[in-house]
């Protein structure tokens, strides 16, 4: 049973089935010639042979003269490592054909609902990987109910978030955390404005040019990721309404 699970391990890491027997085998037995190999590997006499090239191929075996006789010896398990490094070298190179189908699989209109507080930080971690430089990132929140969340966490997307080359501009709701935002303001790469004191928020809104946030703050804890360019649009335009007009009711109190 224990030599089933270690065959599994080789199969996941990509040997074939035949190739994990053999070269487990061989981990078990050290140098040893052909038949024994067969026999304890449970693999026909006809396949053997193929089934050692194929690993010999692959690095993870080498033949050994002792007299008249090969035998055949296992390199270490640590060459396992150099197997999935190549496969993930090759995933990579065929990951952007493979989003480029995932998105046109959506189509215009794509809309994802995200649960739980751990899946939302998912979410904005996607909204900073995916941002280009020089791109608005638009914030309409409550950022007491958001640090209230989980403020270690928030408080350390703020600062990385903070390091991007982007443009950040925030309408937050009149709290203590979003006087300590605004105060702060240069140091974290954003412009705020304060919305006026009778705004009650219980959602916070990010908008970029990739997607639409809608993330609820009060429980259930969830998002709703819209990726519509013309919703984006619309969510857009709205931002730079309230935008313009904080800017003018201070240009009055000024």
């Amino acid at each position: 049973m224990e030599n089933n699970h270690y065959i599994e391990i080789l199969k996941e890491i990509g040997l074939s089935e035949h190739e994990s027997a053999v070269y487990f085998t061989m981990v078990s037995l050290g140098p040893s010639p052909v038949l024994k190999i067969a026999r304890t590997s449970d693999v026909k006499r006809t396949t053997i042979y193929s089934v050692i090239d194929s690993l010999k191929e692959k690095g993870l075996v080498r033949v050994e003269l002792k007299g008249f006789k090969s035998l055949f010896v296992a390199e270490s398990p640590e060459k396992l490592e150099g197997i999935l490094e190549q496969r993930k070298n090759k995933f990579k190179k065929h990951l952007l054909d493979f989003m480029q189908i995932y998105n046109k699989g959506g189509g215009e209109s794509l809309i994802k609902i995200y649960e739980g507080l751990e899946a939302v930080k998912g979410v904005y971690e996607s909204l900073i990987n995916d941002i280009k430089n020089g791109e608005d990132y638009l914030i309409v929140s409550d950022a007491e109910k958001w640090f209230a969340l989980d403020r270690d966490y928030f408080m350390d997307f703020t600062e990385r978030r903070s390091k991007l080359p982007i443009k950040i501009r925030m309408l937050i709701q009149d709290n203590e955390d979003a006087q300590y935002l605004k105060k702060y303001q240069k140091n974290f790469n954003y412009t705020t404005r304060i919305l006026p004191k009778e705004t009650k928020l219980t959602t916070n809104l990010i908008v970029t040019p990739q997607k639409a946030v809608v993330h609820q703050l009060v429980p259930p804890i969830m998002a709703i990721v819209i990726e519509n360019k013309n919703i984006i649009k619309m969510h857009q335009e709205m931002f730079e309404v309230m935008w313009k007009s904080l800017e003018d009711k201070e240009s009055v109190g000024d």
